[in-house]
């Protein structure tokens, strides 16, 4: 999977940590296992080779490298096709046993050629067990139902169903260009202008599915556990098969390994059959008692072993899918088994104790972090035990919220109960005993676990040593919300009152301040912006603190601080939250704010904070230079003395905000004239010494006006407890509170005026695209806009001169409005439904929601009236199930009715529709799309089939339909810092032109990616597909492949099969391998991301012009003219609606029409296409520039083909038959001329790498860099005239994407 040993020589240097070699297959490990064995070490050791003897099969060599564990090679072992049966072995080198657990540097006498040995070892009753499991896993490791139901972090991949296997070798095999007829007809619906989105194909049937019989039962039996007599002949446990051939038969597993034994399902006899084939592998047993697993399984594991490891590798966390086929439910004895001993964490790996989550949370954060090689195994195992705990929190918040826990408050009411599973503490999300009571109660109580999470996730990102935060996990399902946390030392045996040492438990009555706390969280200050305050307690003495009042410090019984509730983190919006006699900017009540929210905990994003104080900077150096160019005008005074030079810049510069969403802020912040002021910068820190008090005089100034708390240099904080309910402050503070207050007032106009308007400009230009709910909110907060500003964002883009061009977001944004608004209406429509009920009232809903039955009736579950009686007394009733079928009489009018009001209540936004059908008319969505959104936000799984929505004789939806829900999970996400730094200076590289040195920088993050987060990451996925471009740029077509291969595959693994990322990555992958000549694959990988796109969105994106002009372009190559045409021409419609019709975009979309016109012998039409495109090229480029004078030759070319057919047609009119014909030359394309045009309209640009060229290549960028850093730098790093208003190039998120690999919008840089 990696390269082991080459990397860039500076890193040598600078770390003196060669790579991180993860050996062949061992990041392949089977996911069941968990191997804590695995933390590799950085070194420089290089691997070396053993020899491997195991009973019954000829030896192999296998590659180590030293700082493996010994276990590792069991894994690997464990996985091969001729050793994967065996699980209960041991290692031996010259008749001694290795250890499991010591490395293999450690042992001595293991060298190049070393011969290993394979022992089989006594079974006990664990590893009994786990060899099961293991023979199980093997059987089903082709069979998709884990990842169907969301298991074990399995999830779907269907890349190898359009690719025929792998890439790779395909490409070997198939003959070069030999033009093999290939079908290219798409289906039907994916044409342009079909009306039809199915559903099925989003999930094709994969043929290796099709499970291959081996046993039809294998399963514990019930004679289990063995007798005492039996015990003490060595019996550990009895298994009941039923083989393919129907014969049944019972085996005793032993501590010799497993045999026959002559009990049948009524009688027990434990006595050894005859024969009775003792083996020491279940799987050698098997093989000698049928036939047909023996055959069966050899196949089996043939096809396991081919299958792409990233097909099969664990995710790190759960990805689940809203749609499934109808599954056989088969018998599973291991699932079975799990479902019954509610296994917690995991037994079978640490034997007989549940894990202590926070122990093992903190522990993780004090290992040393001093260089390169401890903060990898640092931040290594951070992770680790974070997706652990996340899996572990989301099984335990479902077995609560199904009443499988037991609480530890039993006589409460069951909204205040809580619980303890697996040493994680469960509370739901309800205001219990009044404690939100002046924030919107329940309402709040929902909304702070979230606000509660972004706070932890800000402080592990800050990462101050000595300052612990509580795992915590946010689980939504069935309607209810859980907050799942670690649970601190002793906190159970004692009181809160007596606990809480730092901060108030009554929000701001009663506060509290410890020393050592502010010491800890003045260090959090500076990077979250956070002013150190009084505060004024009950008694009126004055208390300081350094976070909001709610912030509660305690130290548990390991004498760890740790710090909860970190809810307010951030300062308050002001623009939900109107206060008395406090007014707001005009820019706010313009917008009609403050509007009263449901509750009081709105707070501004940390993406806004920081964007609104780098805006402040930036005023502040205008500001500061301003008047010291007003002073210099009067004295002329050369400022060469810098010995304090930076004093100022790099104290004012507010330290990198954690996390990446700083990028794409920070240049987005610029505004024009910048360069002079930096320099001009540093000018004022010079002066900035004893010097002049006149230019003191201008820095105190200028900090005034931009609110800065000092007065000699820029910081901008902000006091979290500004305008809570409840908090006071002293007298002598009167003045900062006054300044702090006007400073919120100005960071919620910056969010209306700065950051929306903002937004929409990107949106305009082209920068961000959307393509469904998930990503345009990822948009809108990265520029720390909250969701609750949806109905602004859309006004603005309504009210935007270029509303054409924004169509795509107001449908988006639209969409997600409805689908949200819904949403919180299903969560308390949910709560009232009990267990029996749940795919009645689900279905109900859907119907209420998308089907155009106007009546749909609820099916209530038979025994309903039964249970009724009986149910009056329970107790243990889910929370605040109160009616159990108030649910039923929902009707579609009453549903649309309450979404129209929740939109305008909660978004501010007036939906003029009634019903789904009124919807779709007026904003023209789609009801498939509809189902997609409202399915992944509220976790329901639905069964893969064609639903008819429109239809008015039937609903669409019955109880059947509904195969499940699950939980939606919030959680944290620790980052691999150095990788991320490796990887943002290897774009930096890339971006500078400096292509080689880019490539190794990024190889090496892909290593500490690895290293960090395993195999399976969307950060990897980032890094495999900028490397894959790379590779195409600088033409190694094959790594280019495998590369973009696993890009796709992890993509469709970790973010969805569908999601928006995944039909990027199909895109980038069919370029790759239509530059490798394997075109009919080229052609699938197109046509399947189409008919993703048609599913998410529709057909009217700007992101579709792109792909219609790909397929075309290929199809155009493989000389289907007529279809080509068909995908060109729309996308033509689509770039003139989104880029206006003037666009060069558009210019190079008529001029790939006119070329296949060309091939057709249509010139007539192939000219009127050329000249619209060259009047284009000449108003936006001018006459001298190269695409004018191209288009201009080719406009003569065509004119004289033109001409030549005419001659032809008058002469065979003139003569007849017997004219004399000269034979005329129609172009069919050449593949190097498609691939050219591919390469231009997917803004990639080959550069001619002689060394002369690219030292004038790297000055031209220089140049150019420096001219535009005053004007905002968007992607025009390449631009060779920026003469068009849109940024060009392959629409992806800029952060991921390297530029030089960008288009400039227009394709004249071609190499």
């Amino acid at each position: 999977m990696l390269l082991n040993g080459d990397c860039p020589e500076s890193l040598k240097k600078e770390e003196r940590a060669a790579e991180l070699p993860r050996e062949n297959g061992l990041d392949e490990a089977e996911p069941g296992e968990e191997t804590t064995g695995q933390e590799v070490i950085v070194i420089q050791d290089t691997g070396f080779s053993v020899k491997i003897l195991a009973p019954g099969i000829e030896p192999f060599s296998l590659q180590v490298s030293p700082q493996e564990m010994v276990q590792e090679i069991h894994q690997v072992l464990m996985d091969r096709e001729d050793t994967c049966h065996r699980t209960c072995f041991s290692l031996h080198l010259d008749g001694n046993m290795l250890d499991h657990f010591s490395e293999l540097r450690s042992v001595e006498g293991l060298q190049e050629g070393s011969v290993l040995r394979v022992v089989e070892e006594p079974y006990t009753v664990r590893e009994a067990r786990i060899h099961v499991r293991h023979v199980r896993d093997l059987l089903k490791s082709l069979d998709p139902s884990d990842a169907f139901n969301g298991v074990d972090c399995n999830s779907l991949s269907f890349l190898s169903v359009f690719t025929d296997g792998d890439l790779g070798d395909s490409g070997k095999r198939k003959k070069g260009l030999e033009m093999d007829p290939i079908d290219c007809t798409p289906p039907e619906y994916i044409l342009p202008g079909s009306r039809e989105r199915p559903l099925c194909p989003l999930q094709p049937q994969n043929r290796d599915w099709k499970p291959l019989q081996c046993l039809k039962v294998l399963t514990m039996s019930g004679w289990n556990p063995p007798p005492g007599n039996r015990k003490m002949h060595g019996d550990l446990m009895y298994l009941f098969v039923i083989t393919a051939e129907d014969r049944q038969v019972s085996i005793t597993a032993s501590t010799r390994g497993f045999y026959l034994n002559q009990s049948t399902a009524y009688h027990f006899n434990p006595k050894p059959a005859s024969p009775r084939f003792l083996s020491h592998s279940l799987v050698e047993l098997l093989n000698q008692i049928s036939p047909t697993f023996k055959k069966n399984f050899a196949v089996l594991q043939k096809k396991r072993v081919q299958r792409h490891p990233f097909e099969r590798i664990a995710t790190p966390f759960q990805v689940y899918s809203w749609t499934a086929p109808q599954a056989e439910h088969a018998m599973d004895c291991v699932r079975a088994e799990d479902a019954y001993t509610s296994r917690l964490g995991y037994e079978e790996h640490i034997p007989g104790q549940t894990r202590d989550w926070n122990e093992e949370l903190q522990t993780t954060r004090e290992l040393p972090r001093k260089n390169l090689p401890e903060r990898l195994l640092r931040e290594r195992a951070i992770f680790k035990v974070h997706s652990d705990f996340t899996a572990a929190a989301t099984r335990g918040a479902m077995a609560v919220i199904d009443g499988n826990v037991m609480a530890i408050n039993p006589s409460e009411e069951t909204k205040m109960q809580m619980f303890i599973w697996n040493n994680i503490f469960f509370s739901l999300g309800f205001d219990v005993r009044d404690h939100y009571k002046d924030f919107g109660g329940d309402v709040a109580a929902y909304v702070a676990p979230t606000n509660d999470l972004n706070g932890v996730r800000t402080y592990n990102a800050v990462d101050v040593e000595g300052l612990y935060t509580l795992g915590t996990v946010v689980v939504d399902y069935r309607g209810y919300r859980v907050t799942a946390q670690s649970i601190i030392p002793g906190i159970l045996e004692r009181d809160q009152e007596q606990s809480v040492i730092y901060g108030s438990i009554d929000f701001g009555k009663t506060v509290m301040s410890h020393p050592r706390y502010l010491e800890l969280l003045e260090r959090t200050s500076r990077p979250l912006k956070i002013l150190r305050h009084r505060v004024l307690n009950d008694r009126d003495e004055e208390v300081e603190l350094c976070s909001s009042v709610e912030c509660k410090g305690i130290i548990g019984n390991d004498g760890r601080h740790y710090i909860l509730d970190l809810l307010r983190t951030f300062p308050p919006d002001l623009n939900f939250l109107p206060v008395p006699g406090e007014g707001l900017p005009e820019e706010c009540t313009r917008a009609g704010f403050p509007r009263a929210h449901r509750h009081k905990l709105c707070c501004l994003r940390q993406e806004l904070v920081d964007a609104f104080v780098e805006h402040r900077y930036l005023l502040f150096m205008k500001l500061a230079a301003l008047q010291l160019m007003q002073q210099k005008a009067g004295r002329m005074e050369s400022s060469s003395t810098l010995e304090n030079g930076d004093s100022l810049s790099s104290e004012s510069k507010p330290e990198d905000p954690p996390g990446p969403e700083a990028g794409s802020e920070e240049e987005g912040g610029g505004a024009s004239g910048l360069a002079k002021v930096k320099e001009l910068a540093e000018t004022i820190a010079s002066d900035d010494g004893t010097a002049d008090p006149r230019s003191r005089e201008v820095i105190r100034n200028a900090c005034k006006a931009v609110g800065s708390i000092s007065s000699t240099a820029f910081d901008v904080r902000f006091n979290p407890d500004i305008f809570s309910p409840g908090v006071r402050f002293p007298e002598s503070c009167q003045e900062e509170v006054r300044d702090q207050k006007q400073l919120l007032k100005d960071a919620a106009a910056f969010l209306l005026s700065c950051q929306i308007p903002g937004l929409v400009k990107d949106c305009i230009e082209h920068a961000v695209l959307p393509m469904d709910g998930a990503t345009l909110a990822e948009v809108m907060r990265q520029r720390g806009i909250n969701m609750r500003y949806l109905g602004k964002v859309l006004d603005l883009v309504v009210r935007s001169p270029a509303r054409e061009q924004l169509d795509h977001i107001y449908k988006i944004g639209i969409g997600e409005l409805i689908t949200r608004s819904a949403k919180h209406i299903f969560k308390t429509y949910l709560q009232g439904v009990e267990l029996s009920g749940l795919s009645a009232a689900i279905s109900h809903f859907l119907n209420c929601f998308l089907s155009s039955y106007p009546n749909p009736v609820a099916h209530l579950p038979a025994d309903e009236l039964i249970s009724k009686k009986r149910n009056r007394r329970r107790r243990n009733r889910p929370p605040g199930a109160a009616d159990n079928t108030a649910w039923a009489v929902m009707t579609p009018q009453e549903l649309w009715k309450n979404i129209c009001q929740e939109a305008k209540n909660y978004f501010d936004f007036s939906l003029e529709c009634e019903t789904v059908d009124q919807a779709v008319e007026t904003y023209g969505l789609q009801k498939i799309t509809l189902l997609r959104e409202i399915s992944l936000k509220t976790g329901i799984q639905i069964l893969l089939k064609e639903y008819s929505f429109d239809s008015r004789h039937k609903p669409a939806f019955t109880e059947e339909d509904v195969l499940n829900i699950f939980p939606v999970v919030k959680h944290v996400n620790p980052k691999a810092s150095d990788a991320f730094h490796f990887f943002q200076s290897g774009q930096a590289k890339v971006q500078q032109g400096f292509l080689k040195e880019g490539c190794e920088l990024i190889n090496e993050a892909l290593n500490l990616f690895n290293n960090v987060y395993g195999a399976m990451h969307v950060e990897i996925c980032a890094c495999l597909r900028l490397l894959a471009r790379l590779h195409y740029i600088m033409g190694d077509y094959a790594e280019a492949l495998s590369n973009q291969q696993k890009a796709v595959l992890m993509s469709e693994r970790v973010m969805g099969i569908e999601h928006p990322n995944t039909i990027q990555e199909y895109m980038h992958l069919a370029l790759y391998c239509f530059a490798s000549s394997q075109l009919s694959t080229a052609l699938s990988l197109l046509y399947r991301a189409r008919y993703l796109t048609l599913l998410v969105f529709g057909e009217d994106h700007p992101e579709m012009a792109l792909l219609d002009n790909n397929i075309g372009l290929v199809l155009h190559g493989v000389m289907e003219y007529d279809l080509s045409l068909r995908f060109l021409e729309n996308a033509l419609a689509v770039s003139t609606k989104y880029h206006g019709p003037k666009s060069l975009k558009v210019a190079l979309s008529h001029h790939l029409v006119a070329r296949v016109y060309e091939s057709k012998a249509e010139f007539r039409s192939a000219l009127q296409h050329e000249k619209e495109g060259y009047t284009i090229y000449k108003t936006q480029l001018g006459e001298d520039h190269e695409k004018t004078k191209e288009s201009s030759e080719y406009l003569k070319c065509l004119t004289q083909q033109a001409v030549a057919l005419q001659r032809t047609m008058n002469e065979i009119y003139r003569n007849g038959s017997s004219a004399n014909i000269p034979p005329l030359k129609f172009t069919a394309p050449s593949m190097a001329s498609v691939l050219e045009q591919l390469n231009v309209i997917n803004g990639i640009l080959f550069i001619p790498l002689s060394q002369k060229d690219l030292e004038n290549l790297k000055a031209e960028v220089a140049r150019r860099q420096q001219l535009q850093e005053a004007s905002r730098n968007r992607e025009k790093a390449e631009e060779p005239m920026v003469t068009e208003p849109e940024p060009a190039g392959a629409p992806e998120d800029s952060a991921s994407q390297p530029q030089a690999a960008k288009d400039p919008s227009s394709p004249s840089l071609q190499g």
